[in-house]
């Protein structure tokens, strides 16, 4: 139950992230005191690292995805091992 919050806090992780880089974007142009030019390039910088950031978090997402997709096989594996291991005593005895 655990490793299901973790995979939608990453997504949780990506919206704040968009809605401060919404935000900061927005108070950048009411507060700017630069030229339009430097504006721009000051969003474009932004911009840049808001994908970045995004790029990360989708990455550590898909990384975590894959952790939680190897123990549910292993676990299976185990469970399955067990059920042999029952199974075949059980025609023995």
């Amino acid at each position: 139950m655990a490793n299901n919050e973790s995979g939608s806090g990453a997504g949780g992780l990506v919206m704040a992230f968009i809605a401060g880089a919404i935000t900061g974007a927005a108070v950048a142009l009411l507060f700017a005191p630069a030229s339009g030019e430097e504006t721009r390039g000051f969003l474009g910088e932004r911009a840049r690292e808001g994908r970045d950031r995004a790029a990360d978090a989708a990455r550590q997402g898909r990384e975590a995805l894959n952790r939680q997709r190897e123990q549910l096989a292993s676990a299976f594996e185990k469970g399955r091992e067990a059920f042999e291991a029952a199974r075949n005593k059980e025609q023995e005895g």
